[in-house]
């Protein structure tokens, strides 16, 4: 009689390590910050679990405005920018994904990074279906052979024919130009003017933003002003009673 389902001694650990990175995207996050910083030393915090759950939900579609705000140095980039792209092409080659950041040297930063990630051949044996199309793996702009890819730009950068299903803005202020109305307002407009009309449908885009707070009238702040954003507020130091979701590791409360 066939055995259709295998005993727990029958499960491969490296299978089962991979089915986990490639679920979990906390777990993938981990990984890619190795493939990234070899030589540095990697301590995890519940807030990448935080982080990791709340952008599931976007690639789920539960979500689709979402704002997390968190103190400089805590592995956002990484989490949003770099790993996540990865893992939502490794799901969907198809995904078209615009990252923006506030400078050439960031984004050109993040962008590599993640090319890195999906290069490596632990991501081709977590996603064998995600490939980068060759011939078309430029720093900035690389494409899946299935015509989906991470599309980089700066704030204030052109997008003239370019759409994505999922828009990711890390840290949109240059932090020494917080103090200034006018380049604070630049990026309000850029935003208002520029990114909204690039979403690919506009009924079911996602659009993610994930900075450090550098002024109170800064684009998180206008965008919470509105409503209609979730909103993840990772405080260095919680002044007030924070009950934060996890997942399915539960919750966190912060007094």
């Amino acid at each position: 009689r066939m055995r259709t389902n295998p005993k727990p001694n029958d499960l491969n650990p490296v299978d089962i390590h991979h089915a986990i990175l490639r679920q979990d995207l906390s777990s993938l996050i981990q990984s890619a910050f190795v493939t990234v910083d070899p030589g540095a030393v990697y301590r995890h915090g519940w807030h990448v679990d935080a982080i990791a759950w709340h952008l599931e939900q976007v690639a789920s579609g539960a979500i689709r405005r979402l704002i997390i705000t968190m103190p400089p140095r805590s592995l956002k980039s990484i989490a949003a920018s770099v790993a996540f792209p990865a893992w939502l092409l490794g799901h969907k080659p198809t995904r078209q994904i615009v990252a923006v950041s506030y400078s050439d040297i960031l984004s050109d930063k993040l962008a590599s990074d993640s090319m890195r990630v999906m290069s490596s051949p632990l991501y081709h044996a977590l996603f064998p279906a995600t490939r980068l199309a060759k011939g078309q793996m430029r720093r900035a702009d690389f494409a899946t052979t299935r015509g989906g890819g991470r599309f980089s730009t700066t704030i204030g950068g052109t997008l003239t024919g370019r759409g994505g299903d999922i828009i990711l803005i890390d840290d949109p202020h240059k932090p020494e130009d917080a103090v200034s109305d006018v380049k604070r307002k630049a990026v309000l407009d850029w935003f208002r003017s520029t990114l909204l009309s690039r979403q690919n449908d506009p009924a079911n885009s996602a659009i993610v933003l994930i900075q450090q707070r550098v002024h109170e009238d800064d684009l998180a702040g206008m965008l919470l002003e509105q409503g209609g954003w979730v909103h993840l507020d990772l405080q260095a130091i919680a002044d007030e009673r924070q009950v934060i979701d996890l997942g399915w590791r539960g919750r966190i409360i912060r007094e």
